[in-house]
């Protein structure tokens, strides 16, 4: 098991043994509201009183079959189920409203049985039917239809199976794709999915505002994770100071996205902290439809030039990593590339002069990311040293996405934030954010009708279809070219820290969380997790 956090027990760990623990028929997390003796020695309450947490994100967009919002997706895992969950800390995958793992019929297709008497918080029995329309809406969506194109198509076989008819011979990414499809009643619209989301999950909402989003137990729920306190309550506390401030106070019992000048104190005054390190880069991607970088050999270059280490003691203060391959080294199904690029400013002089490039004008473009500003800063002095006159353009994401996908602006190099894993970790998923037949390859990098594109393309194609140590293989393949072309690679990714309330001893308000690990992504994960009231 890939260990991805530094606290003692992984969420993997723990869904494996409720599982044994819902085969004796005991809940998760054992009854609500029992007492017992606590850490420190006195009684202590368990469940029934309010799961508090600081965001660091502003809802958007609840509509589960369209949603990328960092909010929205987190508190969806709480409210909608879908066949099967992905566990945001290992990235390993659950049986939901399944029963259990598909089984195979031939090389494509699959049977999955539904789980007996799943009911909606509205009170509907959850059908296959309702499985099938929440599968097709969600393929429909531009995002989420790349995701799900290895999978033709889902078949209400009878009242309690469904049928899975895949695109790709012996899927072997069955379950982490289905995960994604998070299951509504049929007939549900657009409008009802963005305002208030019904799901079968733990949860339900209760209330949905600007500034908080409230969450009870679904009185329905018949899973193996039941909410064991009374409600789940989120503030939006978009500034840090402000999250900071109601973690202090103990008004949240979790504070999302901690500042790195802020541990030591959150520490001090007797908060967990969980630095889990994910899959988040910082990339930099080259205008490859310009010269001189068309030439793999010039954009290797830059990258030997540039001084990650730096970057990561100076601007994230030690909370990420150099990458040494397209994904981070602490992920499941990582390997290292055959090129990893460290600060080597006479290798990078060395590839200029062979790649028969005199430095000239370079224009950096940054999205307004306050990491991604501080690294393109780094950027233009390591390239400055090398004889460049470097420009920094800083704008919006958004402003600097159109700018680049308006075919009129003459950039070389773009650094920026990215982060697909909120939706998983397969390297088929991650692989296709950036270099999927999209527009990252098509338009913006350029380098979509290269034959090297072509060449990943094919590889990514036939892993779909393996498994195991063949499958690792053929990956590996990809991430090798991926590394050796650079076009649009990581320079870092980056850790997410998370501060928790695990002594209700310790918390000015009497109250602690019990289970709760912070992941490696944006959102909280709060299934399995109940209060404890000194």
């Amino acid at each position: 098991m890939k260990k991805l956090m530094n606290s003692a027990v992984s969420r993997r760990a723990f869904l494996g043994g409720a599982a044994a623990a819902g085969a004796l028929g005991l809940a998760a997390c054992g009854g609500g509201g029992d007492t017992t003796g606590g850490e420190t020695g006195g009684e202590t309450t368990s469940g029934g009183g309010t799961i508090t947490a600081g965001s660091a994100y502003a809802p958007s967009e609840y509509n589960p079959t369209k949603t990328s919002s960092a909010f929205c997706l987190g508190s969806n895992w709480h409210v909608l189920e879908g066949l099967y969950g992905t566990d945001p800390h290992d990235y390993s995958t659950f049986p939901e409203l399944a029963t259990g793992d598909p089984e195979q019929v031939d090389e494509t297709h699959f049977t999955i049985t539904v789980r007996e008497g799943a009911a909606f918080s509205n009170g509907n029995p959850v059908t296959t039917a309702d499985i099938v329309e929440s599968f097709d809406r969600t393929k429909a969506d531009a995002t989420y239809s790349a995701f799900l194109a290895p999978i033709d198509a889902l078949e209400a076989t009878d009242d309690t199976t469904i049928t899975v008819t895949t695109a790709v011979a012996n899927f072997s990414l069955l379950k982490e794709r289905l995960a994604l499809v998070r299951v509504f009643p049929a007939g549900t619209t657009d409008d009802e999915l963005s305002n208030q989301p019904v799901g079968s999950g733990p949860w339900m909402y209760s209330s949905i505002t600007d500034n908080a989003v409230d969450l009870v137990p679904n009185p329905n729920y018949n899973g193996s994770f039941p909410a064991e306190d009374a409600g789940l309550h989120y503030d939006i506390l978009v500034d840090a100071t402000a999250r900071m401030t109601a973690q202090q106070q103990g008004t949240t019992l979790v504070m999302e996205s901690v500042t790195a000048d802020a541990i030591e104190m959150i520490e001090s005054a007797g908060c967990k902290v969980d630095k889990v390190q994910g899959f988040g880069t910082r990339f930099i991607m080259f205008n490859t439809a310009k010269a001189p970088w068309d030439n793999k050999v010039a954009r290797q270059a830059v990258m030997y030039a540039i001084n990650t280490d730096q970057m990561i003691s100076n601007i994230f203060s030690g909370l990420a990593a150099s990458a040494s391959s397209y994904i981070p080294q602490d992920f499941p199904n990582y390997q290292e590339a055959a090129t990893v690029y460290t600060y080597d400013q006479e290798k990078a002089k060395s590839l200029l002069t062979e790649a028969g490039v005199t430095p000239g004008d370079l224009k950096i473009r940054c999205t307004d990311n306050t990491q991604a500003s501080g690294m393109a800063t780094q950027a233009k002095q390591d390239l400055d040293a090398l004889g460049f006159n470097c420009t920094i353009a800083e704008e919006t994401s958004a402003a600097t996405y159109a700018a680049i996908d308006g075919g009129s602006d003459d950039f070389d190099i773009l650094i920026a934030p990215g982060d697909p894993s909120c939706w998983g970790a397969d390297p088929d998923l991650l692989l296709n954010w950036w270099y999927g037949d999209n527009v990252w390859q098509q338009t913006r990098t350029g380098w979509g009708g290269s034959a090297e594109f072509a060449q990943i393309r094919e590889l990514m194609t036939t892993a779909l279809g393996q498994s195991g140590d063949e499958q690792q293989a053929t990956w590996k393949q990809v991430y090798d070219i991926i590394a050796e072309n650079a076009v649009l690679y990581p320079l870092i990714h980056v850790q997410t820290v998370t501060a928790s309330w695990a002594d209700a001893a310790a918390n000015p308000m009497g109250t602690a969380i019990e289970g709760f690990e912070g992941i490696g992504t944006t959102g909280m994960n709060f299934i399995g997790c109940k209060t404890v009231t000194a």
